[in-house]
């Protein structure tokens, strides 16, 4: 089991964790009925913590934010010497805690999606796991939600009885919900990014040899160029600039300089 801590990556603290350290933290706090707000973050993630004050903010007051990205846990061990052999992918964590909740008879809560993914979200989890129990689902609105749904919200997932909640509605949405409601869910509230739409399979993954060449992205960009063009071709080139320039002295890479959001966003 390797947790070795925060450390920063271009000024936003990432846990330098292996799935075994993730699951068990996570696990823990299900049991014990605690809070916790946890997301795996790729490059994209990570740069959105750099470009955005507020994201930074709440991205370095996370419980728990785990190198989802090969780039990420490379950064990891070429800044702080962290000494990763695999990163902790959000749609193979979502795997690893559907297991552990079988095994310690515990249950989920899916949020996010749309009903109809959801339903064969459900089904594909219980082929896969059986004796998992899905103690609800909610499919996202797509849009702002009023205080009074949000509350709504925060007491459907209370009152269900499960013991985590993924929460899948993208990145950096998914991990703004996750600072959002972290005080108001009695659970762990985990983002976990696509692994919805994989786990269902209605979306396909990037093969096992380039996830572990880092070039996912590449995978990814050639099936949906439309939409993630601007992402990778920009974002990736400055991350790599950032990551060099930390590395070199130059750039700090200080983890306080984020801003308080002036005011909830509410996207549920």
């Amino acid at each position: 089991m390797i947790d070795s801590g925060k450390h920063s990556v271009i000024g936003v603290n990432v846990d330098a964790v292996d799935y075994e350290a993730a699951v068990a933290k996570i696990m823990h706090a299900a049991v014990e009925r605690q809070s916790m707000s946890v997301t795996a973050l790729a490059v994209h993630g990570v740069m959105t913590g750099y470009l955005d004050r507020e994201q930074n903010y709440r991205l370095n007051r996370f419980d728990l934010v785990c190198p989802d990205g090969q780039p990420v846990r490379w950064a990891l061990n070429l800044l702080h010497g962290c000494g990763l052999t695999d990163r902790v992918y959000g749609p193979e964590l979502t795997l690893r805690l559907c297991q552990a909740c079988v095994e310690q008879q515990q249950s989920i809560f899916l949020f996010g999606g749309t009903d109809e993914m959801n339903a064969v979200l459900i089904d594909k989890l219980a082929e896969k796991f059986p004796g998992l129990k899905v103690a609800g689902a909610r499919a996202s609105r797509f849009r702002t939600l009023s205080p009074e749904e949000c509350s709504e919200l925060a007491d459907e997932i209370n009152a269900s009885g499960a013991s985590l909640c993924f929460v899948g509605i993208g990145c950096p949405r998914q991990e703004t919900f996750a600072f959002e409601m972290r005080d108001r869910i009695s659970m762990p509230l985990i983002a976990v990014g696509a692994a919805f739409a994989f786990h269902a399979n209605l979306l396909p993954q990037a093969p096992s040899w380039m996830q572990r060449a880092g070039l996912e992205w590449l995978f990814r960009l050639v099936k949906e160029p439309t939409r993630l063009w601007r992402r990778y071709l920009y974002l990736n080139p400055m991350y790599l600039s950032l990551l060099a320039l930390q590395r070199l002295g130059i750039f700090k890479g200080r983890t306080d300089d984020g801003t308080p959001p002036q005011q909830e966003v509410l996207f549920g």
